[in-house]
């Protein structure tokens, strides 16, 4: 799929720019299955580069359903890192209720559904500071901008919102979904989140090439 977006955009340095963590040995015998199951997650903040990851599994996992008719799920996840949980000392349990969005391939047009709403807010957690809320509510903000995008691409959509380490909680959604890559929007092995992670990590690592969100 790497090879085929090259091509599409006329680039023929993309792979050795993107992988920042190549694919663990252990999977490698796995490689060659088209009925497995395909689970793109991808690290989303609302930034330009972790936009740009986005859009980038989306295009590849449409073009892995048109050509091997494998069912590919695209997972954004949204870390409320450390320093700002610590700030807000109620999100951690209110956190333990939520549960991923899902939208089906053949119903992600019609979902409209928030990824958290007001009365669920008042409901489950009505003891919830002001300026957790707020928190929440940023990271709805943050996760339905990626749903809106996973509607153009008509793909299967799953979000999820997560308190602590990045490193730590994208590792926790990995191994939890079983995913085959992880997209991050950086270009280079040294940036911190990739150290973090380590170089034991359970699935490939793709993060952006130079040029290509301008």
């Amino acid at each position: 799929m790497l090879v085929r977006l090259q091509s599409t955009i006329g680039r023929d340095d993309l792979i050795e720019q993107m992988v920042l963590l190549p694919e663990p040995e252990k999977n490698s015998s796995i490689q060659g299955s088209t009925t497995k199951p395909v689970n793109l997650i991808v690290a989303y903040d609302a930034s330009p580069k972790s936009h740009t990851a986005l859009d980038i599994a989306f295009w590849i996992a449409h073009q892995t359903r048109l050509a091997t008719n494998t069912q590919v799920t695209v997972q954004a996840v949204y870390v409320v890192a450390d320093k700002q949980k610590s700030q807000y000392t109620d999100i951690s349990s209110f956190s333990r209720n939520l549960t991923p969005l899902e939208c089906p391939t053949s119903n992600v047009s019609k979902s409209v559904t928030p990824v958290l709403t007001q009365p669920k807010l008042t409901v489950i957690a009505p003891n919830l500071q002001e300026k957790s809320l707020a928190v929440i509510q940023q990271a709805d903000q943050i996760l339905w901008q990626a749903r809106s995008l996973a509607e153009e691409w008509q793909g299967s959509f799953k979000s999820h919102l997560r308190f602590g380490s990045i490193a730590t909680e994208l590792k926790k959604v990995v191994e939890l979904e079983t995913a085959d890559i992880l997209f991050i929007g950086c270009r280079s092995i040294e940036h911190p989140i990739i150290r973090a992670l380590g170089s034991d990590f359970p699935c490939a690592v793709l993060g952006i090439p130079s040029g290509i969100e301008e």
